[in-house]
């Protein structure tokens, strides 16, 4: 078998506890006994990031992000050393590394920083004296020796940029699910694996709530090309590969239909309708780092409209500060918050080639009485905000609607 270099990535469900540590440890050393180098990258076992997020709020509800990154990076540090025992009992040489150790350099944007840089050059001389290499998913080091992490899901982003840094021939990340599905599994039974999947359709899905890989890394490897396998832990089935082409995707109208419930709805009341408002509302909302989403504007014959957009809920509390700050110097009127909604959305490189698909969306959601709140579209997907009680229902209609469950 030709020797080959390999970048693994283990999600933190596939670590969560001793069991599975070292069900990881002898997958590893499976890959290693055919001759292979490895680069393995870990996220933190099981809830910790989760845990530390909730610890630091009882300590300080408005922890400073530096700080907060200082905190959440010790999650994987614990990881990776723990691997790397495992690891060892099992006879092979493994050593653990952060990101900071192994050269991955960033901007200073904490909680959610970008990677400027990699030097592989640790990595490559613990590969070449024949070691297993760990590293620390989700962190990073500013130039100044600050620790940073890439924001959630993270260690995909780590694992994608030191797969094109090293060159490697694979990029594997595991989960705890087989692949892509058509849908949820938990919310569709009739869900199938997907086979193979483009980058544009990833990056659609992730984006749109799909939770299996980080929509930053998908950027990441679109960009340089780097062939990707999601794929379970618990399992040696093949996974899904996401590439730059499938074959005859455009036969294929639509690939999956996706569920986000982590958005909030924001709607600013009776806006003057005049030239430079909708600019002031956003550009207020930008510089403080507030990612909007989805808008929707109403005009009246009044010359006063209504302004909806959609906010990630972890970003709502800073954005409806901010948002009634600006209603106020602008005379609009009352500011609406509405976290009961969720987005759910078809997404497909097929839509491109195939007309009707926004007028099916639109009968099937009128056939089982759920209203649509917005609507936002783009080459390959079409998004609806619906209440959240529906969400579920709207996502098994789709799915069935659109033949998913038939291919």
């Amino acid at each position: 078998m030709q020797k080959r270099l390999i970048v693994q990535k283990f999600g933190g469900s596939s670590v969560a506890n001793v069991e599975r540590i070292q069900n990881v440890a002898k997958r590893v050393v499976k890959y290693r006994k055919n001759g292979h180098d490895l680069v393995v990258v870990v996220s933190a076992l099981g809830d910790t990031t989760d845990e530390l997020i909730d610890l630091a709020s009882k300590i300080n509800s408005d922890a400073s992000e530096r700080e907060m990154d200082m905190l959440l990076s010790t999650g994987e540090q614990i990881s990776v050393a723990l691997l790397a025992m495992a690891i060892h009992k099992l006879g092979y040489e493994a050593i653990s590394f952060t990101g900071a150790q192994v050269g991955i350099i960033t901007d200073k944007n904490h909680t959610r920083a970008k990677i400027v840089k990699i030097n592989g050059d640790r990595i490559k001389e613990a590969l070449k004296k024949g070691k297993i290499v760990i590293v620390a998913g989700f962190q990073g080091m500013t130039l100044d020796q600050d620790i940073t992490t890439l924001g959630r899901g993270g260690s995909d982003l780590t694992a994608v940029a030191l797969a094109k840094e090293l060159a490697a021939d694979e990029c594997e990340i595991y989960t705890d699910v087989e692949g892509i599905f058509t849908t949820d599994p938990r919310i569709e039974p009739k869900a199938r694996k997907i086979d193979a999947i483009t980058y544009d359709e990833m990056l659609e899905m992730a984006s749109l709530g799909a939770q299996v890989m980080q929509a930053r890394s998908i950027e990441v490897a679109k960009k340089f090309n780097v062939p990707i396998q999601c794929r379970s832990s618990f399992s040696d089935k093949p996974g899904t590969m996401i590439i730059k082409e499938v074959k005859h995707m455009e036969d294929v109208v639509l690939s999956a239909v996706t569920l986000n419930r982590n958005e909030a709805k924001i709607t600013i009341c009776t806006v003057p309708d005049k030239p430079g408002v909708a600019a002031k509302i956003f550009k207020e909302l930008a510089e403080a780092e507030v990612n909007v989403d989805m808008i929707v504007q109403n005009v009246s014959h009044l010359r006063q409209t209504d302004i909806s957009f959609t906010v990630a809920k972890s970003g709502a509390l800073k954005a409806i500060k901010l948002t009634k700050k600006v209603a106020k110097a602008i005379g609009a009127g009352e500011v609406l918050e509405d976290e009961d909604i969720a987005r759910v959305s078809v997404v497909g490189v097929g839509m491109k080639s195939h007309p009707g698909v926004a007028a099916t969306m639109f009968d099937t959601m009128a056939k089982n009485k759920i209203n649509i709140e917005m609507i936002s579209t783009s080459d390959i997907s079409i998004s609806c905000i619906i209440k959240n009680q529906l969400a579920e229902k709207a996502v098994k209609a789709l799915h069935h609607e659109f033949g998913l469950d038939k291919r």
